[in-house]
């Protein structure tokens, strides 16, 4: 199973922090998710003018967004096992080093493939940054702190969604697409500098056996299951790459049986509940992961907005998502989790295929609500999935589950942005326009998750304990 990292022993490196040096470290790792947080969200708006720089249809950028959540998903489950290894600052150190590295790359590239590697090389310090940083918290913070800390750094994941699409478009609109990575340098160093003098070393070499080849055995099926995908076409190839992706993951299943510590324990799945909701985050996480990379598109190459006008109408999906956060806990008590997810699922994809409508003349406050609508249902929707997923493993199997659900969460991203524009493509070669184009898109990633909610009908209502979505959302 993925390393659940012991508990440090007592030593020099790893004394707890006086009250100022915890108090930096937090601001550390506040700025790591943040830099974290705000890479996924400020992309998005300046993909037309990259598609542009570089002599690309914006389309076909799709893999510079799937490179960096695919290398998150296949890097985060080795986190762990890293940090004991080599201890938490030298390795926190180097994520930040390498996150930096990788935007002064993409900032650099000449070529769409030269962004794509720059993209995967800034994916392998970005899949370090948010759990090496919850780690570090865990354990620096004493324990009656610890839910204060946590939802001090936890902020920033709100924080990036609302500014990152606005100071995307912004970067874009008043300089160049180049400073929407650059703008990571500064923070970046000021975070080396900081971590050498505030973040506790941690122990070193405690770290059991990892496993590669289980590890290995997932990763081909993930990458060769997005390649297919991203091809669009049935051929032989893509044939080829799906049969690839079936074949890895039927190995892995006798491989974790006589492995003594597997990436992912089977017993994982004998929870329902947890095999319910993960089937459902990958179907629910595919429009939601779409919409993010289609609406920007739709705005600007359809609509006309400017880049920033752009990051600014996709404000109210952030804003509304954070408001929204309140609401879970009351709802789901009163309503259940089975009757909330099914509801809430339906109106999220109902959302979603409302967004069709939008085209020249369609009134902006109807925009407005439609986007606030989406983003209130998605991120409720969020919270409910994480802790319906979760809630129920035991406390042997919930750091490997915790790993296995990351990877799934990252994965669906980089689906729903192979999705979404694959069928804007399939469309537009279809009917010879874009904008019929991007209405049956809407429409068919608003079906796609409506499908889940069929799939959280599933769900054993008798496991559920609805006061501990506190904990998740």
């Amino acid at each position: 199973m993925p390393h659940t990292p012991a508990a440090p022993a007592a030593s020099a490196t790893s004394a707890p922090p006086d009250a100022a040096a915890r108090k930096a470290m937090l601001w550390i790792v506040f700025a790591g998710f943040f830099m974290q947080a705000l890479d996924t969200t400020i992309l998005n708006t300046a993909l037309p003018a990259m598609a542009h720089s570089l002599g690309e249809k914006p389309l076909d950028l799709k893999p510079v967004v799937v490179a960096y959540t695919l290398t998150m998903a296949l890097l985060t489950p080795a986190s762990g096992w890293l940090a004991d290894r080599f201890g938490t600052r030298r390795v926190y150190f180097c994520a930040i080093l390498i996150f930096v590295l990788g935007s002064v790359f993409c900032a650099s590239a000449q070529t769409l493939n030269q962004l794509i590697v720059a993209r995967v090389l800034q994916g392998v310090g970005g899949s370090m940054l948010l759990p090496i940083g919850r780690l570090a918290v865990l354990r620096n913070v004493p324990g009656e702190q610890y839910i204060a800390a946590l939802a001090f750094v936890s902020v920033a994941g709100q924080v990036g969604p609302i500014f990152g699409p606005v100071l995307g478009g912004w970067l874009v609109q008043s300089a160049s697409w180049h400073w929407i990575f650059l703008i990571n340098v500064p923070v970046g160093l000021v975070g080396l500098f900081a971590v050498r003098r505030y973040l506790p070393e941690g122990e070193t070499g405690a770290a059991p056996p990892f496993d590669w080849i289980g590890c290995g055995l997932l990763s081909l099926c993930m990458v060769t299951f997005s390649l297919a995908l991203e091809r669009g076409t049935v051929d032989a190839w893509s044939t080829l790459l799906l049969g690839v992706s079936v074949a890895s993951a039927l190995l892995y299943l006798p491989h974790a049986r006589r492995h003594r510590t597997p990436l992912f324990r089977l017993a994982l799945f004998r929870e329902p509940n947890f095999s319910v909701g993960l089937a459902g985050n990958l179907i629910s996480r595919i429009g939601s992961g779409a919409v993010p990379f289609l609406l920007p598109l739709l705005f600007q190459l359809q609509l006309g907005y400017s880049p920033f006008h752009s990051g600014l109408m996709l404000l109210p999906v952030a804003i509304a998502g954070a408001i929204s956060k309140r609401w879970i806990v009351p709802l789901v008590n009163r309503f259940g989790y089975d009757t909330f997810l099914t509801v809430n699922t339906v109106i999220v994809g109902a959302s979603m295929a409302s967004f069709a409508a939008m085209s020249p003349g369609w009134p902006l406050a109807a925009s407005i609500f439609q986007l606030a609508v989406f983003g209130a249902a998605n991120s409720m929707q969020f919270a409910a999935m994480n802790s319906v997923t979760l809630m129920g493993l035991s406390r042997e199997d919930a750091g490997s589950g915790n790993s296995l659900f990351s990877m799934v969460q990252m994965l669906a991203i980089g689906l729903g942005v192979t999705i979404g524009g694959g069928l804007v493509s399939v469309f537009s070669a279809e009917f010879g326009a874009a904008a019929p184009a991007y209405r049956l898109a809407f429409l068919t990633v608003g079906i796609i998750t409506l499908m889940s909610a069929l799939v959280f009908r599933r769900l054993d209502a008798e496991r559920l304990n609805p006061g501990s979505v506190k904990r998740a959302a």
